[in-house]
């Protein structure tokens, strides 16, 4: 938690606020694959790429 506080205090600081809709696309793909990697929605996933 830790690098996300100082990731988002460093985003405010130089007013790099585009880069926030980029990083959350990121996360949530990160998210997508790490649940969809092991569970029964896999395949349905495996098709959107």
């Amino acid at each position: 938690m830790d690098f996300l506080k100082d990731l988002f205090g460093f985003l405010k600081e130089r007013k790099k606020y585009w880069l926030i809709p980029m990083i959350a696309v990121l996360l949530l793909l990160g998210i997508l694959i790490v649940f969809g990697g092991g569970s029964s929605i896999a395949p349905f996933i495996y098709t959107l790429f």
